[in-house]
C-alpha cells in the first residue's frame, strides 16, 4: 500500500521528496487571506469508546469536558483576535467524539466564534443516537445549530452487535426529530461490513428517510491498524458491487448525490465539512488548511489544555506545501464531491488545470473514470469506486501512520509520509 501511494505522490508532485510534517507553527495564522474558509471544532468526549472509530476521543467526564471547553474558548479568542475585522466564513462544523455531550455549552462556543467570524452557510453538529431527544435538540437549536448528523452506523441488529452498538429506539428518535426540526438531518452508515448485503443497506437507507432524515452518508469501513476492531474488511469486488448497487438505488429514487458517499432527498440538504478550499480548526486533533500550509493540533487533551493555558497554540505538526503538493491536496478533497471545476482550480492557483495535469486527466477519461463537460470533470460510477479504493490506500498509508503516532506522542518532532 505505501508503495502505491508513494509512487502516486512522486508522480503527481513531480518530486521524490515526501510530505514532511514538523513540530512548528506560525503564531499568526493566515486565515484572513483565505476565501471559502470553513470552521471546525472538535469535542473529543464519548460516553463509551467504539472500537472501530479512529477519531480522537476520550471517555466523558463532566469536569474534564468543562476544563477542555474553557481552553477551547480561549483558543478561539486567541486565534480569532489575530485579525481586527470579523472574517466571513462558509460554515461551522462540530465533530468528535460526541459533541452533543456538551450541548449545554455549545452556545458559548458559537458565541465566541461569532465574536470573530460571520458564518454564512449554517452550523452542523454530530450526535450519537442516544443524544436524539427533545431537550438536547432544542439546546442545540437555541445555540444556532442548523444541521445535525446522527451516527447510526446500522439499524440492523446483526451489525449493531458487530460494531458494539446497542439497539436504537427509532420511535423516540422520529418523535424528537419531528418536534425539533433542522434544515438538514443527516444519518451516517457504515458499508462494506462482513456479510453486508444490498438489502441490508437499502433497508437502512429507507428507514433513515422514513424517520425524518433528508440526507444520508454511507462511509466505507476502514480497518485502521491502531483501532481494536475485530471486524474484517470486505473484498474489493464485493465492495464495488455494493457501492454501485446502492448508488443506482439512491439515484433511481431521485436522491441527489453531493459526494462519493452522500445522498439527499431535498436539494438544499447538505452536510460536509470536507469540501472546503481552506478551513480553520479548533480543539485537540483539529486541523487547519491554508493556501501554503496545513497544521494539526495535538491529540492529547491534557497537553492541549496546558498549551492553551500557557498562552501558546496547541499545534503539534505543520507541513509547508510546495505548489504541487497543495494542488494535489486541493484536487483530492475537491474530488470528494465527485466533480472538479477547472475554473475553480485556475482561480485558486493562477494556472490552468490542463497545463498542470492534462495528461492525468486524459488517462482518467480513457480509463472511464471521468467525463468532461464545459470545464467540469465529473466522476463516473467506476471513477467513484476507484476514488474510494485509492482513498483507502491513502488513509492506511498516511492518516493511519500519522494518527497512530499522534495518539502516543503529544508533540512528535517530525513525521515523513
Amino acid at each position: 500500500m505505501s508503495f502505491i501511494t508513494s509512487l502516486t505522490r512522486m508522480w503527481l508532485t513531480r518530486t521524490t521528496k515526501p510530505f514532511t510534517f514538523k513540530n512548528e507553527y506560525d503564531r499568526i495564522l493566515p486565515f484572513a487571506e483565505c476565501e471559502n474558509l470553513g470552521l471546525y471544532v472538535h469535542i473529543p468526549f464519548c460516553k463509551s469508546i467504539c472500537n472501530f472509530c479512529p477519531y480522537c476521543k476520550v471517555r466523558y467526564s463532566a469536569e474534564l469536558c468543562d476544563r477542555y471547553i474553557d481552553s477551547l474558548i480561549q483558543e478561539i479568542h486567541r486565534v480569532g483576535s489575530q485579525h481586527a475585522e470579523r472574517k466571513k466564513v462558509t460554515s461551522l462544523y462540530f465533530g468528535g467524539g460526541t459533541p452533543a455531550l456538551a450541548a449545554n455549552r455549545i452556545k458559548e462556543i458559537v458565541d465566541a466564534l461569532n465574536d470573530h467570524f460571520i458564518i454564512t452557510e449554517g452550523i452542523g453538529l454530530e450526535l450519537h443516537p442516544d443524544n436524539v431527544n427533545v431537550e438536547v435538540l432544542q439546546a442545540l437549536k437555541n445555540a444556532g445549530v442548523t444541521k445535525i448528523s446522527i451516527g447510526i452506523q446500522s439499524f440492523c441488529d446483526k451489525y449493531q452487535k458487530i460494531l458494539g452498538r446497542k439497539k436504537i429506539d427509532t420511535t423516540a428518535m422520529m418523535s424528537a426529530l419531528a418536534a425539533v426540526p433542522f434544515e438538514t438531518v443527516s444519518m451516517d452508515f457504515i458499508f462494506a461490513l462482513p456479510g453486508q448485503t444490498y438489502d441490508d443497506l437499502k433497508s437502512d437507507i429507507d428507514k433513515a428517510f422514513s424517520l425524518g432524515a433528508n440526507h444520508i452518508a454511507i462511509y466505507p469501513f476502514i480497518d485502521f491498524t491502531f483501532t481494536e476492531s475485530p471486524v474484517a474488511a470486505m473484498p474489493k469486488k464485493e465492495k464495488r458491487e455494493l457501492l454501485d448497487a446502492i448508488t443506482h438505488y439512491c439515484l433511481g429514487k431521485g436522491y441527489s448525490r453531493s459526494s462519493i458517499w452522500t445522498f439527499s432527498s431535498e436539494p438544499d440538504a447538505n452536510y460536509s465539512s470536507m469540501t472546503r478550499d481552506n478551513f480553520l480548526g479548533f480543539g485537540c486533533s483539529a486541523t487547519s488548511l491554508f493556501k501554503g500550509q496545513f497544521k494539526i493540533n495535538t491529540f492529547d487533551v491534557e497537553s492541549y489544555c496546558e498549551r492553551i493555558r500557557s498562552g501558546n497554540l496547541a499545534t503539534s505538526l505543520t507541513i509547508r506545501f510546495t505548489k504541487r503538493q497543495r494542488m494535489i491536496y486541493w484536487l483530492f478533497w475537491t474530488a470528494y464531491s465527485t466533480r472538479v471545476n477547472a475554473r475553480d482550480f485556475e482561480k485558486f492557483f493562477g494556472v490552468p488545470l490542463k497545463k498542470m495535469y492534462g495528461f492525468e486527466l486524459w488517462i482518467a477519461k480513457r480509463l472511464g473514470f471521468i467525463n468532461e463537460h464545459d470545464g467540469t470533470y465529473e466522476m463516473t460510477l467506476k471513477g467513484a469506486f476507484y476514488y474510494h479504493y485509492y482513498e483507502n490506500f491513502y488513509t492506511l498509508s498516511y492518516i493511519d501512520k500519522m494518527w497512530g503516532i499522534m495518539r502516543k506522542e503529544a508533540f512528535p518532532e517530525q513525521i515523513k509520509l
